[in-house]
Formats: structure tokens, sequence, C-alpha cells
């Protein structure tokens, strides 16, 4: 088996009404920096570094997260996820994630920033109680290539799949081959460079609720290309289209506010990071 470029592990508890880290472990290009509380809910908030730089040809990453009963956790990453030129393997990550009753995880991660002749390859899977809570948030975006044109990565491939209470209940799968010439057409990127996507599983999110939301959207985004769909359990997801990087954060951004405050009954958090 090939060694892991990068791993990390962490396992969060409640503990004296706080949540607190129970294991944290990291090696080679993966560490987090050191647990935060940036506000008084008791909710632990950790940033993921790769201190390497960049994702290059044939590394693999494993990440492996443990919500326990009750707590709460909030993990970012300090910086984009930058993919280089991959010409004999690869890259990969893979994560997975398992959420106690009752528990919180916000994962929004900074963008993949895929770069010319790129190729790589994102799994991830949930594992969570039916009474848990997800908020998860991913951006792609084109990097820098000679001909200009933004799109010169071969190949990206982003899967979550989310299990509740045992039983597969969200399978989001999102590829993109610019070599295929499709990323232009109708139902793909159309004329963006940009997408995002969210997830969210969390109870209380029914039809009345997704309307209120929608109407929201609209007036904070009239002119943003964006769609959000109910799921089969207790939540949605959405995907967005732009042409920069801060159209999507700024949507992101909105709709992590609305659901701490709506559903999550949290204050807003400003989590800067430049």
């Amino acid at each position: 088996m090939k060694k892991n470029t990068g791993t990390l592990e962490l396992a969060i508890a409640k503990k004296n009404g706080k949540s607190v880290p129970t294991d944290v472990y990291f090696q080679g290009a993966l560490k987090v920096m050191r647990p935060q509380y940036l506000d008084d809910s008791g909710q632990v908030v950790y940033f993921i570094l790769n201190p390497g730089g960049g994702y290059v040809d044939g590394d693999v990453y494993r990440i492996a997260v443990s919500v326990e009963a009750n707590a709460e956790l909030l993990l970012t990453t300090q910086s984009a996820t930058k993919v280089y030129k991959t010409p004999n393997d690869i890259v990969r990550q893979e994560t997975e994630i398992t959420l106690g009753k009752n528990s919180l995880l916000e994962f929004i991660s900074d963008p993949v920033i895929a770069y010319e002749g790129a190729r790589y390859v994102q799994q991830q899977v949930v594992h969570m109680d039916e009474t848990a809570s997800l908020f998860y948030s991913e951006m792609i975006t084109p990097g820098w290539a000679r001909e200009q044109d933004g799109f010169r990565y071969e190949k990206l491939l982003l899967k979550n799949q989310v299990y509740v209470d045992g039983k597969l209940s969200i399978i989001d799968a999102f590829r993109l081959t610019p070599a295929s010439g499709l990323l232009h057409g109708i139902g793909m990127l159309e004329d963006h460079s940009h997408v995002g996507s969210l997830l969210v599983v969390t109870p209380g999110v029914d039809e009345s609720f997704m309307l209120d939301l929608q109407n929201d959207l609209k007036q904070a985004f009239p002119i943003l290309r964006f769609g959000v769909s109910l799921l089969n359990v207790s939540g949605f997801s959405a995907r967005i289209l732009a042409n920069t990087t801060q159209e999507l954060e700024r949507f992101i951004a909105h709709c992590h506010q609305y659901i701490r405050a709506h559903c999550f009954e949290k204050s807003p958090l400003l989590l800067r990071k430049y």
C-alpha cells in the first residue's frame, strides 16, 4: 500500500459544557493549528494546514474526523488546496467523518485550485446519526495556465456519500473533464469558470424552510446563478456558478450564517484568514 503523503485524525467530545479534542494525530503534509473558541458556545474550531504548499504527482491524503454525541466542531482550511500538474499519477484525498447523536460539524473549505495538467479525486464518506447536523461546502476554481483560458486541468472528481443511521441517503458526485469539451455546455458550467457546492443535513429542514431560504437567497443574490434542492432526508444541497472566487465565498458565507441562525441557534462567525 502506498504511503500517505499526509494523514490527519481528529476526535472531538463534549466535556463540562465544552467541545474538546480527545485525539489529535497528524503526520506528513497535513497539520492542524491549536484549537480555538471563537464565541462562548463551547464549539471548537480547527484550521487544517498543508505545509507542503500544494498537492503534486501521486500524493495521497487521508483525513478521519469523529464528533461524538453533543459535541460541536467547526473545521476549515487555512488556505486554498492547490493541485499542480500530475503527469504520472493522480492526486487523491479520502475523508471519513463520523457524527454522533446531536453532534454538529461545520466543514468549510477554501477553494480547490486545479492548475494545468492536474488530476484530482476527492472522496468523502459521512456516517451520521439522524439527530446530528452537517454543514459542508466546497469550491472549485481554475488555476493559471499559459493559454489563459482557465480550463487546463485534466480531471476533477469530488464525490460525497452520506449515511444516516447506517443507510446510504445521499450521493453527490461532481466530475469535470475539460478534455471532453463539455464544460461550457448546457447543464455543466456553461459560460462560468467557478463552481461551488453546499450540503446541509440537519433536523427541521422541510418545504416551508426551503421556501423561506430560497426567497432570502433570491433577494441577496438576484444575479448569481444557483440552484437549491431539498434532499430525501432533512436537509438540502446547492450548486453555485460564478466567475470569481469571491462570489462563491459570499454565497456560502451567507448560507452559513443563515443556517447557524435558523438551525443551529448560533451567532455569526468571521473566519478571517487574510
